[in-house]
């Protein structure tokens, strides 16, 4: 890895010196502004400067454009750097430091994550299914064909758009295999059964589509083996990878301070996750100490049971939200999540959470919050055009998934579940479950364990009994593996958020409430929690030490 790296800055060190000689000889001469809406435009510019694409829309990915783009993000990193932000509102200063850490995100692609070179699974661009989260989880392609998003029969204008987008994979995987050069074995074995999946994907879609008019189905059609081809291009040069795939403890700190602005670092994680493992089986023994008097719990049995289930826990859930007045509840927040309910399984085809769904459907619910965020973006989107859309490089992840796994206590502990004990112990088994995952994936990242032995340490770490289909865990160890940071933003975002809240508790004493709380913290926008600190306390000190960091 060390010698990669070494190559990599090597490449564009040349290039980065003309750069900063060129920069510095223009600012002589054209002093650059620095009101906030010269930030708008800087925000406006690096944004384009993030998806590189060829004349006929073609994601570049290629090394001449990665370099070249890499020229530009300096000279605009010394364009941030000459903001004079003394008279700016607090809004405007957390607004800047949003923008660095989008600019860091893009240096980090460049120089050390480099999915379109190390990563085939960046390549799969098809998705079938809507993310719960404000953007895809892990590094995706500007090229994403959204399935999900379309209604079927296609009208005529989104059989056009469709065959657009999927007209650009041939030419994108005959780039790909020109780009693909890393050694990161795991990345790349794991990563071919992402692209083979999209075949299945097609067949799906070429079945709704007969009648959609040749064009269309001669698209699904190239498309289909441009896939296959590729995939078995990526099997064949499969023997020769014997890297590793994680970045190594160094480079991961450097991206938990920088580009999620987390004032951790790897092995200051592994303290926090480790507690948090410790303190979730704890607390699930004690539980079920306190509930040894009562009935055991039991899965659902039928279709019917299911879905009787799940719809007396949304009704119980949203219910709780007004009348206790935890957060703000918003008209469009109960359909949202109503579209997400589930399904009945049979118990051989369960997962983790499917078997947790299937004895309490309201817990996982908890966590399904993200869904009232999704629908905010639709319906109620930030004024600021800043935090208006999903920050790029999942620079929103610890906040977005450390609220939804917060919610599960924070209900819990607000009384959602006092009528049913048993649903208590669910909450300590997913978070038990998820200490577990993370874990697993800083000593990927360490390069301390591989995918395999990622997978073994989650499932032996996961209380027993609990983890079900195990292509779950291969799934996220292989996202967590793709994208640093992730596997552990669920607990770590759960922790800044609880030391927000001992914060502003703290602030405001009497004067304190959980609505008002939410309803700021909501208002702030899906930005690092560091910056939600900042901008609901005034209190700088914890992003002037992230700055410091190195």
């Amino acid at each position: 890895m060390e010698k990669f790296i070494s190559n990599t800055r090597k490449l564009f060190s040349t290039l980065l010196l003309t750069c900063i000689v060129s920069v510095l000889f223009a600012n002589e001469k054209n002093p650059i502004p620095s009101s906030y809406n010269d930030l708008l435009v800087l925000c406006k510019d690096l944004r384009i400067l993030e998806r590189p694409s060829l004349p006929n829309g073609v994601p570049d990915y290629t090394g001449k454009t990665a370099a070249k783009t890499q020229l530009t993000l300096q000279s605009y990193q010394n364009r941030l750097q000459s903001f004079n932000t003394k008279d700016w509102t607090l809004e405007q200063k957390v607004d800047l430091e949003i923008i660095r850490a989008e600019m860091n995100g893009l240096d980090y692609n460049l120089r050390i994550l480099q999915p379109w070179v190390r990563d085939p699974a960046y390549y799969a661009i098809i998705f079938a299914e809507q993310s719960d989260t404000p953007a895809h989880e892990g590094p995706t392609s500007h090229a994403a064909i959204e399935l999900w998003a379309y209604s079927f029969p296609l009208s005529k204008e989104n059989i056009t758009k469709l065959t657009g987008e999927l007209q650009i994979i041939p030419p994108l995987y005959e780039q790909a295999k020109i780009n693909l050069t890393g050694n990161a074995r795991d990345l790349w074995i794991a990563g071919i059964g992402n692209v083979r999946d999209q075949i299945v994907e097609l067949d799906n879609l070429a079945a709704k589509t007969k009648q959609a008019g040749n064009e269309l189905n001669e698209a699904i059609a190239k498309a289909k083996a441009a896939i296959l081809d590729l995939a078995v291009w990526l099997e064949k040069k499969a023997p020769g990878k014997n890297g590793p795939s994680g970045i190594g403890k160094e480079n991961y700190t450097w991206h938990l301070r920088h580009v999620l602005l987390v004032p951790l670092s790897w092995e200051e994680e592994v303290t926090l996750l480790t507690r948090e493992l410790t303190r979730a089986y704890a607390s699930l023994q004690l539980e079920q100490e306190h509930n040894q008097n009562l009935p055991k719990a039991k899965s659902f049995t039928s279709e019917e049971e299911y879905a009787k289930n799940a719809d007396g826990a949304v009704t119980k859930m949203m219910r709780f939200l007004k009348d206790k007045k935890v957060l703000p509840v918003q008209n469009y927040m109960e359909p949202e999540l109503r579209k997400h309910l589930g399904g009945y399984q049979a118990t051989e085809k369960r997962n983790f959470f499917t078997n947790i769904m299937h004895q309490d459907p309201g817990v996982l619910y908890a966590h399904s919050s993200h869904w009232f965020e999704i629908a905010r973006l639709q319906k109620d989107p930030h004024p600021n055009i800043i935090r208006r859309d999903p920050l790029p490089y999942n620079v929103w992840m610890t906040r977005s998934e450390g609220l939804a796994t917060s919610m599960e206590e924070t209900l819990m502990h607000a009384g959602l579940w006092d009528d049913n004990p048993r649903s208590k112990e669910l909450v300590w088994i997913m978070l038990a479950q998820r200490c577990a995952r993370g874990l697993a994936s800083l000593y990927a990242q360490a390069n301390e364990v591989n995918y395999e032995k990622a997978r073994a340490y989650q499932v032996n770490y996961t209380p027993k009994g609990w983890t079900g289909d195990e292509s779950l865990v291969g799934f996220e160890q292989h996202l967590y593996l793709r994208q640093p940071g992730y596997g552990t933003s669920y607990v770590t975002g759960k922790y800044q958020l609880e030391e927000l809240l001992m914060q502003q508790n703290r602030a405001l004493q009497d004067k304190f409430s959980l609505y008002d709380h939410f309803e700021k913290m909501y208002a702030a926008g899906i930005i690092p929690i560091s910056l939600i600190k900042w901008q609901l306390s005034g209190m700088d000190d914890e992003m002037k030490r992230i700055l410091r960091m190195k």
